[in-house]
Parts: C-alpha cells; structure tokens; sequence
C-alpha cells in the first residue's frame, strides 16, 4: 500500500515538472533530462541564442539592410548550427556543425568591429557582444575537443 502511495507522489511531482517546462526558450529545467538528450539544454546554445536575439532586437531599426541581414544571419547561424548538428545524432556531423557554428562566432565579431566603426553598433553594445561570441566561440572549442576525444576511444 505504501509503494503505491509512493509512485502516486513521484507521478504527480513529474506531472507538475512537466507543466513548469517549456514555458521559456530559455528556462527548461535540467532535473528534467539530467543529461543532454536535447540542443536546448547545452548552455553554449542557450548563449548563442540569446545573443543572437539580443542583436535582432538592437538592430531592428537600422536601415542599411544589406549590413543588418547580414549580422543577423551569422548570430542566428551559431544557435541553428548548434541545434542541427545535435540533432544529426552521428559525433563527426555534430563536430562539423560545431566547427561551422564557432567560425561562424568569428564571422559575427568581425561584423560587429565595422559596425561600431562605421557607427551603427554603440561601442559599449559592440563590446559586450564580442566577448559574448568570445566566450561562445571558447565554449564551442572546448566542446568539438571533448566530442573528439570521445571519438578517439
């Protein structure tokens, strides 16, 4: 009688955790998984779409749209690359997609330095971008080294 009291609680409790879900891009709950068993929960994507989002946002009103298509396909290209690469489910598709993401995470920079000398970025704005797609671009490195090595065993 007890046990079945017991499954009862913990059938509820992953019930309501289920409910909690989903209810942000950005907030899905890691007791839910544990693991990584999808894109959402890698911190590096989370990051890269953020980024990504905060960038379409600041650009919005800028009227050169030949620079603004631009810079927003390549901070958009680091999450979807990220996220198509997972979701190959081989290792040596997921390492690729990484790779195109973090050079994509240079292509980014590269296109934020102009556009605060050209002065469509705020040096401040330009700055925290950069070291937002420097500490992606480290994270994506760190994470093709460790896919690698599993590779190799």
């Amino acid at each position: 009688m007890q046990r079945k009291e017991e499954r009862g609680k913990r059938k509820e409790e992953r019930g309501k955790r289920k409910e909690k879900s989903h209810t942000k891009i950005y907030s899905i709950p890691w007791r839910e998984y544990m693991s990584y068993q999808s894109f959402e929960n890698l911190t590096v994507w989370k990051k890269s779409a953020r980024l990504s989002s905060d960038i379409y946002k600041e650009l919005k009103q800028l009227r050169d749209y030949g620079f603004k298509d631009q810079i927003t396909r390549s901070g958009l290209s680091i999450p979807s690359n990220i996220a198509e690469g997972f979701e190959r489910k081989s290792q040596k598709e997921f390492i690729n997609f990484l790779s195109y993401a973090k050079g994509s995470c240079g292509e980014l920079r590269t296109q934020i330095y102009i556009g605060i000398d050209i002065g469509y970025i705020s040096r401040e704005t330009g700055e925290a971008w950069i070291e937002k797609a420097l500490q992606i671009s480290m994270m994506l490195g760190g994470l093709i080294k460790n896919k690698q090595a599993v590779l190799k065993k």
